[in-house]
């Protein structure tokens, strides 16, 4: 091989890890079975598909290729290829519903995790997603909030930092440690939960995931501006010391904090059946903090 030659072939490898790829995943076997009406789609079983996923995602990533991992829906491709006007059964018009899914849609990163880890990480992601969503979709329906200024966009802009420093307020009143929260709101007919796990330091510093963060705030911002009966409880683990359940009610656009009755009770009641349910051993449960209501901008 000439050095021309050569220098064009390692230009091209060192271009290639350059270039991010995408890939999406058909994680169940009634998904990839509805895939295989389609003559161009040439797998024939679900887990040697997975197999042969999870060779081709190690070989993209030992190129130094930097992988998204996406959810191909059967459904929703079918509906993409009538509103684009594509023939559905060819690789290309797969190709293209993937870039779109992986641009708009759920999607993580490949980082040489297990596929059945992998298809975890990505279906929490579309979860997390479709709350996100359907939380943004309650804001945009409020009308009726008096608590901020603006069209229908500004109240709704206005609500999300209103949660969020609802949020910050918590952790500040309650301190250092590693807390999971969840808020919940019935929406739709179902439960709407917002998922956040969070570090603080003695110093009041707090890290914690964005996206998490995002969702999360969406849907108290939800909560608090339809009024809803729905709630939040943080549980805080400290070292040498026994975990700490407290818990708040969303109440008139602000959190009120809960008893200790109240937060053992919520705790201690199965959500489905609304059975009691025996206390957690070395679990304290503590009342809410009182949180100062209302962010300077929010009237």
């Amino acid at each position: 091989m000439s050095r021309t030659s050569n220098h064009r072939t390692v230009s091209r490898r060192a271009l290639r890890r350059e270039v991010p790829g995408t890939v999406a995943l058909l994680v169940d076997g009634e998904d990839f079975m509805a895939m295989r009406s389609y003559t161009s789609f040439t797998f024939a079983d679900h887990a040697q598909y997975l197999e042969q996923m999870q060779q081709f995602l190690r070989s993209l990533a030992a190129q130094g290729v930097h992988v998204t991992v996406t959810l191909f829906d059967p459904a929703e491709y079918t509906r993409y290829c009538e509103d684009t006007g594509q023939e559905p059964d060819t690789a290309v018009t797969r190709t293209r519903y993937t870039a779109e899914v992986a641009a708009f849609g759920a999607a993580v990163a490949y980082q040489g995790q297990p596929i059945d880890r992998l298809i975890a990480e990505l279906m929490t992601e579309v979860g997390r997603r479709a709350t996100w969503e359907q939380a943004t979709r309650l804001l945009a329906r409020d009308n009726g909030c008096e608590r901020c200024d603006g069209g229908s966009g500004g109240k709704s802009h206005g609500m999300f930092e209103r949660a969020s420093y609802a949020l910050m307020r918590v952790f500040d009143s309650v301190g250092a440690g590693v807390h999971h929260l969840v808020c919940s709101i019935p929406a739709e007919g179902e439960q709407l939960i917002g998922v956040l796990h969070a570090e603080c330091d003695e110093h009041g510093n707090v890290r914690l995931a964005e996206s998490e963060a995002l969702v999360f705030c969406t849907v108290l911002a939800a909560g608090l501006a339809i009024d809803s009966p729905g709630g939040m409880v943080m549980r805080t683990s400290r070292p040498c010391e026994p975990e700490r359940v407290r818990g708040w009610s969303l109440h008139d656009g602000w959190l009120q904090p809960l008893t200790e009755a109240e937060v053992f009770n919520a705790y201690c009641t199965d959500a489905a059946t609304g059975e009691p349910v025996p206390p957690e051993p070395g679990v304290i449960y503590s009342p809410g903090t009182e949180l100062l209501p209302c962010a300077p901008h929010t009237r």
